[in-house]
């Protein structure tokens, strides 16, 4: 994990002054480490009954697409408000530092579907939080989450007391 940690870039004061904002495109720029990263986040649920993979913009969609195209199977993009051209299912939760809304088609999921979510990070746990709500609301079951950061000192894990929860790179 050292290797995909050397390719984390610290950006300070990013979005805001006090943030270290955790920059993944130097991984994502590397072929063989965001290879590495997408075995990496799907590894502990080879053989397991998933069905889908849901990915939460827009960093998400990036290894959440992987991950399903690894396992061969859908991908859900949950999407910020007025991005889907369909009829629409939302949730809206709170942020470190203000609010924000989540989108999927009414239709994105299958009643029977068993879903892998997968983010970068995983910092206080709202957006992964309202995501599961969503991917339930939508009638189908989150199976586990998995990300490629996890901030450990901000508890994210907390608001995902209910699932099981995979992280590749702790800070």
């Amino acid at each position: 994990m050292e290797r995909l940690k050397n390719k984390i870039r610290d950006i300070p004061d990013f979005p805001k002054p006090g943030i270290i904002f955790k920059d993944i495109t130097p991984l994502v720029r590397d072929p063989a480490a965001l290879r590495l990263a997408v075995h990496q986040l799907l590894s502990p649920f080879l053989g397991r009954d998933i069905t889908a993979v849901a990915g939460m913009e827009a960093r998400g969609f990036i290894f959440g697409s992987l991950v399903a195209w690894e396992l061969g199977i859908p991908f859900v993009p949950l999407r910020k408000p007025g991005k889907l051209p369909y009829d629409v299912q939302s949730v809206s939760y709170d942020l470190e530092y203000g609010s924000a809304t989540l989108e999927a088609h009414i239709d994105a999921f299958d009643c029977n579907d068993k879903v892998l979510l997968i983010d970068d990070l995983l910092a206080t746990g709202g957006t992964a939080k309202a995501s599961c709500e969503l991917v339930e609301k939508l009638g189908a079951q989150v199976v586990a989450c998995a990300f490629v950061v996890e901030l450990d000192f901000l508890d994210g894990r907390k608001a995902l007391d209910n699932y099981q929860v995979h992280s590749l790179l702790h800070y």
